[in-house]
Protein backbone atom coordinates (compact mmCIF):
# COMPACT_ATOMS: atom_id res chain seq x y z
CA UNK A 1 0.00 0.00 0.00
CA UNK A 2 1.66 3.56 -0.99
CA UNK A 3 0.68 6.31 1.39
CA UNK A 4 -0.65 9.39 0.11
CA UNK A 5 -0.84 12.98 1.44
CA UNK A 6 -3.21 13.27 4.09
CA UNK A 7 -3.33 9.74 5.41
CA UNK A 8 -2.94 8.56 8.81
CA UNK A 9 1.17 7.55 9.63
CA UNK A 10 1.02 4.09 10.33
CA UNK A 11 2.41 3.94 13.86
CA UNK A 12 5.62 2.72 14.90
CA UNK A 13 8.13 1.37 17.75
CA UNK A 14 12.12 0.91 16.10
CA UNK A 15 14.99 0.36 18.13
CA UNK A 16 17.28 3.78 17.74
CA UNK A 17 21.03 4.27 17.22
CA UNK A 18 20.65 6.80 20.11
CA UNK A 19 20.11 3.45 23.00
CA UNK A 20 15.71 3.45 22.91
CA UNK A 21 13.26 2.80 21.52
CA UNK A 22 11.31 5.72 19.18
CA UNK A 23 7.91 5.70 18.32
CA UNK A 24 5.61 7.93 16.29
CA UNK A 25 3.02 7.97 19.39
CA UNK A 26 5.86 9.77 21.58
CA UNK A 27 6.41 12.23 18.60
CA UNK A 28 2.76 13.13 18.41
CA UNK A 29 3.09 17.40 18.48
CA UNK A 30 6.54 17.01 16.34
CA UNK A 31 7.17 17.48 12.50
CA UNK A 32 8.86 14.10 11.22
CA UNK A 33 10.97 13.29 8.27
CA UNK A 34 10.72 9.67 8.14
CA UNK A 35 13.04 8.55 5.03
CA UNK A 36 13.52 4.89 3.98
CA UNK A 37 17.16 3.55 2.56
CA UNK A 38 17.98 -0.13 1.41
CA UNK A 39 21.35 -0.16 3.14
CA UNK A 40 23.73 1.10 5.35
CA UNK A 41 27.64 2.30 3.42
CA UNK A 42 26.89 1.84 0.41
CA UNK A 43 26.85 4.57 -2.54
CA UNK A 44 23.55 6.02 -3.07
CA UNK A 45 22.17 5.38 1.07
CA UNK A 46 25.62 7.14 1.66
CA UNK A 47 24.92 10.61 -0.39
CA UNK A 48 21.86 11.13 0.67
CA UNK A 49 22.56 10.56 4.32
CA UNK A 50 25.30 13.30 4.22
CA UNK A 51 23.30 15.52 2.09
CA UNK A 52 20.84 15.57 5.24
CA UNK A 53 23.64 16.08 7.51
CA UNK A 54 24.96 18.79 5.65
CA UNK A 55 21.27 20.10 6.20
CA UNK A 56 20.69 19.26 9.57
CA UNK A 57 20.81 22.81 10.55
CA UNK A 58 17.64 23.54 8.39
CA UNK A 59 16.04 20.49 9.29
CA UNK A 60 16.51 20.57 12.94
CA UNK A 61 14.90 23.80 13.43
CA UNK A 62 11.79 22.35 11.36
CA UNK A 63 11.54 18.42 12.14
CA UNK A 64 12.65 15.15 13.75
CA UNK A 65 14.59 13.62 10.87
CA UNK A 66 14.94 9.53 11.18
CA UNK A 67 16.68 7.41 9.07
CA UNK A 68 14.95 3.78 8.43
CA UNK A 69 16.59 0.46 7.01
CA UNK A 70 16.43 -2.91 7.80
CA UNK A 71 20.27 -3.06 8.88
CA UNK A 72 21.55 -4.34 12.81
CA UNK A 73 21.89 -1.01 15.07
CA UNK A 74 25.76 -2.30 15.01
CA UNK A 75 25.89 -1.38 11.64
CA UNK A 76 23.74 1.81 11.89
CA UNK A 77 25.81 2.59 14.58
CA UNK A 78 29.07 2.26 12.38
CA UNK A 79 27.76 3.93 9.62
CA UNK A 80 26.61 6.95 11.96
CA UNK A 81 30.02 7.41 13.65
CA UNK A 82 31.40 7.19 10.10
CA UNK A 83 29.56 9.84 8.18
CA UNK A 84 29.47 11.87 11.28
CA UNK A 85 25.77 11.97 11.18
CA UNK A 86 23.76 13.83 13.96
CA UNK A 87 19.94 12.03 13.82
CA UNK A 88 19.25 8.59 14.68
CA UNK A 89 19.24 5.71 12.87
CA UNK A 90 16.22 3.08 13.40
CA UNK A 91 16.54 -0.55 12.79
CA UNK A 92 13.47 -2.41 10.66
CA UNK A 93 15.01 -5.84 10.89
CA UNK A 94 11.82 -7.11 8.98
CA UNK A 95 10.81 -4.36 7.29
CA UNK A 96 7.15 -4.28 8.79
CA UNK A 97 7.46 -0.32 9.37
CA UNK A 98 9.08 -0.16 6.08
CA UNK A 99 5.92 -2.64 4.59
CA UNK A 100 3.31 -0.33 6.53
CA UNK A 101 4.62 2.43 4.44
CA UNK A 102 5.07 1.32 0.75
CA UNK A 103 8.30 1.67 0.96
CA UNK A 104 8.90 -2.49 0.34
CA UNK A 105 7.81 -3.84 -2.61
CA UNK A 106 8.67 -4.83 -6.47
CA UNK A 107 11.24 -2.20 -7.80
CA UNK A 108 13.58 -1.94 -10.34
CA UNK A 109 17.28 -2.39 -10.26
CA UNK A 110 19.44 -1.96 -13.21
CA UNK A 111 16.40 -2.73 -14.97
CA UNK A 112 15.22 -6.07 -13.61
CA UNK A 113 12.93 -6.08 -11.01
CA UNK A 114 13.68 -7.07 -7.54
CA UNK A 115 11.89 -6.85 -3.97
CA UNK A 116 13.31 -4.52 -1.69
CA UNK A 117 13.69 -1.17 0.00
CA UNK A 118 12.05 1.31 -1.88
CA UNK A 119 13.92 4.88 -1.09
CA UNK A 120 11.19 6.82 0.46
CA UNK A 121 10.47 9.79 2.43
CA UNK A 122 7.35 11.04 4.40
CA UNK A 123 6.98 14.11 6.43
CA UNK A 124 4.38 13.61 9.16
CA UNK A 125 2.89 16.28 10.93
CA UNK A 126 2.12 16.67 14.27
CA UNK A 127 -1.05 14.96 14.54
CA UNK A 128 0.07 11.72 12.83
CA UNK A 129 -0.82 12.66 9.25
CA UNK A 130 1.29 12.48 6.21
CA UNK A 131 2.31 16.28 4.96
CA UNK A 132 4.43 15.42 1.84
CA UNK A 133 6.07 11.86 0.53
CA UNK A 134 8.05 11.29 -1.72
CA UNK A 135 8.84 7.64 -3.53
CA UNK A 136 11.04 6.60 -4.88
CA UNK A 137 13.39 8.92 -4.15
CA UNK A 138 16.13 10.00 -6.24
CA UNK A 139 18.95 11.21 -4.34
CA UNK A 140 20.43 14.05 -6.02
CA UNK A 141 18.82 17.02 -5.14
CA UNK A 142 16.27 15.48 -2.67
CA UNK A 143 17.82 17.04 1.17
CA UNK A 144 17.50 20.33 -0.64
CA UNK A 145 13.56 19.25 -1.92
CA UNK A 146 12.55 18.25 1.86
CA UNK A 147 14.11 21.46 3.13
CA UNK A 148 12.18 23.61 1.51
CA UNK A 149 8.94 21.84 1.84
CA UNK A 150 9.68 21.94 5.51
CA UNK A 151 11.20 25.59 5.35
CA UNK A 152 7.49 26.36 3.29
CA UNK A 153 9.61 27.25 -0.19
CA UNK A 154 8.82 24.64 -1.79
CA UNK A 155 5.20 23.05 -2.81
CA UNK A 156 5.32 19.57 -1.84
CA UNK A 157 6.37 17.16 -4.37
CA UNK A 158 3.93 16.39 -7.48
CA UNK A 159 3.19 12.04 -7.31
CA UNK A 160 4.50 10.77 -9.76
CA UNK A 161 2.22 8.16 -12.30
CA UNK A 162 2.61 4.36 -11.84
CA UNK A 163 4.49 2.91 -14.77
CA UNK A 164 2.06 -0.07 -15.83
CA UNK A 165 3.83 -2.75 -15.93
CA UNK A 166 1.77 -4.34 -18.13
CA UNK A 167 3.03 -3.16 -21.33
CA UNK A 168 6.87 -3.74 -22.68
CA UNK A 169 9.03 -0.59 -23.35
CA UNK A 170 8.44 0.98 -26.56
CA UNK A 171 11.84 1.45 -28.10
CA UNK A 172 12.41 4.70 -29.46
CA UNK A 173 12.92 4.89 -33.43
CA UNK A 174 15.23 7.27 -33.50
CA UNK A 175 17.85 5.37 -30.49
CA UNK A 176 17.78 2.47 -32.70
CA UNK A 177 20.87 2.01 -34.62
CA UNK A 178 20.95 0.44 -38.26
CA UNK A 179 21.36 -3.40 -37.71
CA UNK A 180 24.15 -5.09 -38.79
CA UNK A 181 25.13 -8.55 -40.01
CA UNK A 182 27.78 -10.78 -37.96
CA UNK A 183 30.57 -11.91 -39.49
CA UNK A 184 30.55 -15.72 -39.71
CA UNK A 185 34.21 -16.69 -39.83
Amino acid sequence: MKLEVGQKAPPFRLPSTDGSEISLEDLRGETVVLYFYPRDMTPGCTREACDFRDRWAGVKKRARLLGVSKDSLVSHAKFRGQHRLPFPLLSDADNAVAKAYGAYGEKKLYGRPVVGTIRSTFVIDGSGRVAAAWSPVRVDGHADAVLGFLSGEAAPPEPRPAKSRSEPPKASPERRGPRRRRRSG
